[in-house]
This record gives C-alpha cells, structure tokens and sequence, in this order.
C-alpha cells in the first residue's frame, strides 16, 4: 500500500507540474506584448470558433502555439461569446487584450464627419461615396430618405447635427443618419429651452431655420451674434432679410460660384429679396454656436452689414442704408 500511495504520489506531482507548465505557457501566450511593428486588422467573420481565430493570428505572426490560445480561451468560457467584426490589434498589444475586444465588440470604428454648413444634398454625396458604410439610401430621394427615417413628410435640410461620427466596417447609412438626426433634434431641444425672451420665432424648427442662415453668412464665431441681432431686427420690423445664402440655396445645382443680380430678383421660395420672413427650411446644418446665436441674438440696432474687403471674412455693420451704401462702395463697389 505504501508503494502505491507513492507512485499515486508521485503521478499527482507529475500531472500537476505538466498542468503548472501548461498554465504558464498558456498564459506566457496571452500576456505577452506582440512585437508587430504597425497596426494590423484581425476580420472575425460569423460562424468562426476559438480555432479559426488561433489560425488568423499563427498568419499573422502573433502566436507559435495555437494550442496554448485555443485551451486558454475555452478555460476562461470565452469561445461561444467571440464577436464578429474587424478587430484594430496595435502594437504591444497581448492576446488577453485582443480576446476582451473580441467578446466585447469593440470593432475597428472609422470617422464620418458632416461638416458644418453642408446642405443636405452634400451630406449624401459624401455618405454614398464612403467604401466604409453599408449604403441602403443610395437609389432613394430626399422623400424616401426621410420616410426610411421615420420621419415622412419632414423636409431633410438641417435635420442632422454636423459632427464626427465613429462607425464600424459596414455600417448601415440610415444608422449613421438616424444618430445624426436624434443629435440634432436633441441638441435643438435643449437649447431651444433656454433661449432669450421674445425671439419672432414661433418653434425651434424656425430657430433652425435662422440658425442655418448664420451658419452660411459668416464663419467667425463673435460675428454670429450680430448677424443674428440683424436678421431678428428685420424680422422685428417686417423688413426682409435680403440674404444672399438663401438665394443661392433657392438656385441649387445651377449656381456656378457667382450670384447676379438677376438672381436676386428671380423669386424663389428661398428668395429673401422677394419675399417677406424666414425661407421654408433651413439652408444647410448649423453647429452648436450659430444655433446658440439664433437663440441669442445681440442686443443691437444694426440692420445692414457688408463683408469687409481685408478679406479675413469679418463684416461691417451699419444702423442706416445711408451709412450700409458707403460701406458698400468702400469695401465691394469700388473694388
């Protein structure tokens, strides 16, 4: 009996020294930083097991002994949970690291931005053109679009907040869209609840409308109070705004870079020199600060501004159209 508790032993020693190595080893082969010397992409695609994965990285060049991955991730139960997608593995990144990414999902995201002052027209442009997303919109008009939102009957201009957005491979367009669309209807909100005192606006989406005005009419971020002061001034006194962005939004795809005076005496929905108040819809996106801006206009009685011939994009505001006319002549007219 002696003996054979001893060799029992002895066989219990062994089998827990191989096990100790292979846990070492195992481990070894997670935790230990990858030597790649820039990022590389690990595509996960649906129905691969811990197996298939343990092949892609052996490709790779990030692992010697698969087997070692392989028990490692079915020990921690972690095989049935691996999601499918890109996977962004960088430099000095551990296996354990990459399995964490996997089960969570974090994919490789890719930046979509929509820039400020684009029109919706652009925004779809750039979406049908990026390889990253899914596209389900791109035989679809503006109508459609909108009804695919959720949203049948709303005009699509200004409805999506201009930012940077971060999105896996292959996401759909109406997803991005839809996150757009509930930024901008959020971030409206929210402001729209702390605006100024007796604005002439008779909802947020009038505000929008405003806002988009300022967005197109300067990009210099202490300007946008005024030019908001002077549009609410002239819609405070039944003046028209005489605008030249809504003009040109009202020309579309026809407008060639250069606004004539023809042009601001053919009427169009969107022509402010001809017709009274706010265009239909907005013009294009605002961002935060000319939102901000229609919600809080300056406290002034200017009514007119012109854009200054320094060409540093600023204007100069006037009270009178006496005093708007030189400023004209010395800034456009005799330039």
């Amino acid at each position: 009996m002696d003996k054979w508790r001893a060799r029992i032993l002895v066989l219990a020693l062994v089998f827990a020294a191989v096990l100790g190595w292979l846990a070492v080893n195992m481990y070894r082969t997670v935790s230990h930083p990858n030597t790649l010397p820039e990022a590389a992409v690990l595509t996960l695609a649906r129905g691969d097991n811990v197996r298939a994965v343990a092949q892609k990285l052996l490709q790779l060049d990030l692992l010697s002994q698969p087997e070692h991955f392989v028990w490692w991730v079915k020990l921690h139960g972690d095989s049935r949970r691996l999601q499918a997608g890109d996977y962004l593995i960088q430099p000095g990144q551990t296996l354990m690291q990459l399995m964490d990414d996997m089960v969570a999902g974090r994919v490789q995201q890719f930046a979509v931005t929509l820039v400020e002052g684009w029109n919706f027209r652009q925004v779809m442009q750039m979406i049908n053109q990026n390889p990253e997303l899914q596209h389900t919109l791109r035989m679809l008009d503006q109508a459609a679009i909108m009804q695919a939102l959720g949203h049948a009957g709303e005009h699509p201009e200004g409805r999506f907040f201009p930012d940077t957005y971060h999105v896996s491979k292959q996401e759909k367009d109406i997803v991005l869209l839809q996150r757009a669309y509930a930024r901008m209807s959020d971030t409206l909100e929210t402001l729209w609840q702390a605006r100024a005192p007796d604005l002439p606006y008779k909802n947020p989406y009038q505000a929008l409308i405003m806002a988009s005005i300022i967005e197109k009419e300067t990009a210099v971020g202490d300007e946008r109070p005024l030019i908001a002061g002077v549009f609410v001034n002239r819609l405070r006194m039944g003046m028209r705004l005489q605008t030249d962005p809504t003009v040109i939004y009202g020309i579309g795809e026809k407008y060639d870079g250069n606004i004539r005076f023809r042009d601001l005496r053919t009427d169009t929905p969107y022509n402010t020199y001809t017709r009274n108040g706010l265009p239909p819809t907005p013009i294009a996106m605002p961002g935060v600060a000319a939102i901000k801006a229609a919600l809080h206009p300056a406290a002034t009685d200017y009514l007119y501004f012109v854009a200054h011939s320094d060409g540093s994009g600023r204007h100069v505001f006037s009270r009178t159209l006496e005093q708007h006319e030189k400023m004209v002549d010395l800034h456009q007219r005799k330039r």
